[in-house]
């Protein structure tokens, strides 16, 4: 199955829109630039959604289309024959230190244990210019959000990780569960294909070793915050 068949092109149109609305919502996390960037990075890019609306947003910039899974790789150039302005990257290393002025990262670090989330901040760390912005864009699984998100997954998978009563029950009270499946994405590359388990409170309490100027919104709608709200966004600077 295509990564678009369960996001952006789900059966479930308020999937659809929300899927659509996070990528609008990442544009509004930029804090005040002094200038157009000249290179950003979309780090994790899945199908190149993300890169397509860069693309469009900053015609004159260099987008950095960085997919470490073949497939999704080929997805992405799919997505965006035609653009002018993207690369496509698959090995992180063949990209210089201290060369982006912009990294986007959706999706991506709930999926990732510990030890792969520290090495992916540590890398955009060196990625990022001085003054450099990170946003991470990443799903609430804690609270309310987690209770209606459990609803629906159990609608379709009853049973299942993150669609049984006892993970939705503990996500909702704050308490997620600690021991989340994990499997090779890539080799020797450890991933949660779940989001059940993933507890975004953690990962701020991490990207404050890494940067600094930390806020924080959440999507589609900002004002009213992560408490019911199902995505939060996190735009730090790099010192």
């Amino acid at each position: 199955m295509a990564y678009s068949d369960i996001t952006f092109q789900d059966k479930n149109p308020v999937k659809r829109w929300l899927q659509q609305q996070r990528l609008v919502s990442a544009l509004g996390a930029i804090k005040q630039l002094n200038d157009t960037p000249s290179v950003i990075c979309d780090f994790g890019a899945g199908n190149g959604e993300l890169c397509k609306l860069l693309s469009a947003h900053y015609p004159n910039t260099h987008i950095i289309c960085y997919e470490p899974t073949i497939g999704l790789l080929n997805e992405a150039k799919d997505n965006l024959k035609g653009a002018s302005n993207i690369s496509f990257v698959q090995d992180v290393g063949s990209l210089k230190n201290e060369s982006v002025d912009l990294v986007f990262s959706l999706e991506v670090f709930e999926h990732l244990p510990l030890k792969e989330t520290n090495s992916a901040l540590q890398t955009i760390h060196e990625l990022l210019k001085s003054n450099g912005q990170l946003i991470i864009g990443v799903p609430v699984e804690i609270g309310i959000p987690a209770l209606y998100k459990g609803a629906f997954r159990m609608s379709r998978r009853y049973g299942a990780f993150d669609a049984n009563v006892k993970n939705v029950f503990m996500s909702l009270i704050g308490k997620p569960p600690v021991d989340r499946p994990t499997r090779e994405i890539t080799p020797s590359f450890n991933y949660h294909f779940e989001h059940v388990g993933f507890d975004h409170r953690r990962l701020i309490e991490t990207l404050k070793d890494y940067f600094i100027k930390l806020s924080i919104t959440s999507s589609p709608f900002p004002h009213i915050g992560a408490w019911l709200m199902p995505e939060v966004y996190f735009t730090v600077e790099k010192s």
